[in-house]
């Protein structure tokens, strides 16, 4: 058991005050009796330079008069601190880098950034090696700042390398930050995670207005957004700082705890990851081949109120609830499938074979829509004969594509799995269509996203309120992808009754910053989707996408959420397994 702490406060232009108010936080976190302390990024000096000489002026030594001071305070108060500065990492190169000092005062771990944001790549050098994992004697951790929690491969990599808690360092103004992006790293990997955010303006209080009105970004919103926070393996927040205030928020943690990487259903998200499946995250990053996509788009999630089979019965009316132009409907993962039942693998593919002609016979009269439905299909994998839990896409003639699953579900996996992930180009843009429980591994949809999918469609089964409240926006955020996702209604799955619902989520127009926005005002909010929830016991939800958004990927300069991934450091990603 440790004690954790996240400090919360501003910092300036002067590097001497900057020291002074890390030193008197520190000492606060000390009377609150913290073991490991997480502090912002850019501690040093705010990330805002006249030039080269003066990024290099501001930023530190390793062993130098600032971090002698930040190691001395860490012997003195008997903890671990981890602390973000700009650093002089060679003769012509500064990088944002976290250091962690031990309880004696020693360096015992340092994490250089990986993926730089906006006129960051101006004036510092990306990571060249991996962060460290620190072994304490509470457990195990490592270190990220900011935008490198804001994409899944690097906390992901850490988890891999047996990290149980993240300290990650932030320097945001970003709304999203703490609502969706620093949360959903925490149950994706089932670890703890303590974030620490800033207050106070981002820039020197003397050039606010100007660079206000350069970057169309009011000056409110200048500001460190605050919210530290830290966040138990399920997503529960454990304690959140306000948004404008300096603090000290601490939470006491059992790291033994993040070993478990089970599921309710017995999936283990470590063990059933399938590494040869996601290769594109390390390679080197190519643009997109383009697809047509539509400005905008009419989708629904449809969820019947019927169970089993005889939920097929009700299809013809929902699709006549829909408007005439909608052209993409998905239902929950094995709608038609009673679980209270146990049939034969032939009898499953049977039922997904009359569920495929009730569907087809359905949309006939329905030219533009599409269904996508999870079925249990024949499969063979490794010239066994068998079958797969299988999205498919369906129209009036037919099946137009599937995907079976992709990754084993439960203790004692029984079905196939798909050889790799398939899209398929729809008149109004490309789609990815996957069974709910890929959900769970961000790295498919990065894949999707790296292909050029523009929409997502997922059948859905949720089995903890995590992937509800993060899995699914996280992954349309950071890949800016539309998704429509369907889940059951509570009297579907009684195992959720209230938080069973899936979403439309869509994405905002106006996305990359410091260009001018003209359908909205910078709000605080970067690129949180646009939800239209579905409703637990309503068969029918409408709303309207737009899949061409989903184009622009660059969210500041230099900073293209595919093309500026951290994909030279992703190899630990493309690792199988230990059986």
């Amino acid at each position: 058991m440790v004690r954790a702490a996240a400090l919360q406060f501003a910092s300036g232009t002067d590097v001497e005050e900057n020291l002074a108010t890390c030193l008197r936080v520190i000492d606060r976190a000390a009377r609150d009796g913290a073991g490991i302390m997480v502090l912002p990024e850019f501690c040093n000096h705010i990330s805002w330079y006249d030039d080269a000489a003066h990024a290099r002026a501001v930023s530190l030594e390793l062993g130098g008069p600032f971090l002698r001071e930040i190691a001395a305070r860490a012997a003195r108060h008997q903890s671990y601190i981890v602390i973000n500065v700009s650093l002089r990492a060679s003769e012509d190169t500064l990088t944002v880098t976290s250091l962690c000092f031990d309880p004696q005062g020693h360096l015992c771990g340092r994490a250089d950034k990986q993926t730089l944001m906006g006129h960051e790549n101006t004036w510092f050098a990306r990571a060249t090696v991996h962060g460290d994992v620190v072994d304490a004697p509470f457990g195990r951790f490592a270190m990220f700042p900011c935008r490198d929690g804001v994409t899944c491969e690097t906390p992901r990599a850490l988890t891999l390398r047996g990290a149980q808690l993240f300290c990650d360092s932030l320097n945001s103004f970003a709304l999203d930050e703490a609502s969706l992006h620093v949360p959903a790293r925490a149950p994706e990997n089932r670890v703890f995670l303590v974030a620490a955010n800033k207050v106070g303006p981002l820039i020197p209080q003397h050039l606010l207005q100007a660079v206000s009105e350069q970057t169309h970004i009011p000056v409110r919103f200048l500001n460190g957004a605050g919210e530290s926070q830290i966040v138990d393996p399920w997503g529960n927040v454990l304690a959140r700082a306000q948004r404008d205030s300096e603090e000290v928020i601490v939470a006491d943690l059992d790291l033994a705890l993040s070993d478990d990487k089970r599921m309710p259903d017995g999936t283990d998200l470590m063990a059933a990851r399938r590494p040869a499946l996601y290769r594109e995250i390390a390679e080197v990053p190519q643009p997109p081949e383009s697809a047509q996509a539509a400005s905008e788009l009419d989708v629904a999630c449809l969820a019947p109120l019927a169970t089993g089979e005889s939920a097929l019965e009700e299809i013809s009316s929902l699709l006549d609830a829909l408007p005439e132009a909608t052209a993409l409907a998905v239902l929950p993962e094995l709608f038609c499938y009673d679980h209270h039942k146990t049939l034969s693998l032939a009898d499953q593919c049977a039922l997904g074979d009359r569920a495929i002609a009730s569907m087809t016979k359905s949309l006939q009269g329905r030219p533009c829509l599409s269904l996508c439905a999870s079925l249990v299909r024949p499969l063979a994998a490794d010239g066994v004969e068998g079958a797969a839990v299988t999205a498919v896409l369906i129209g009036r003639e037919g099946v137009i594509a599937e995907q079976p699953r992709l990754h084993f579900a439960g203790a004692a996996p029984e079905m196939n799995l798909a050889a790799g992930l398939q899209l398929v180009d729809m008149p109004w843009g490309r789609l990815a269509i996957l069974s709910g429980h890929d959900l769970l591994f961000p790295e498919v949809v990065k894949v999707a996203a790296i292909r050029g999918a523009q929409v997502l469609a997922v059948c859905c089964a949720f089995q903890q309120d995590w992937e509800r409240r993060f899995a699914l926006l996280s992954r349309a955020a950071e890949n800016r992808l539309c998704v429509v996702a369907s889940a059951a209604t509570s009297s579907q799955n009684a195992a959720a009754p209230s938080q069973s619902s899936g979403a439309i989520l869509d994405l905002e127009r106006d996305f990359t910053l410091m260009t001018p926005w003209l359908e909205r005002s910078f709000d605080g909010f970067i690129n949180a989707p646009l939800v239209t929830q579905q409703i637990a016991g309503e068969p029918v939800t409408v709303a309207r996408i737009h899949p061409q958004a989903s184009n622009n990927k660059l969210m500041s300069e230099q900073t293209d959420l595919i093309l500026d991934r951290p994909w030279r450091l992703s190899a630990d990603l493309l690792q199988e397994p230990e059986s």
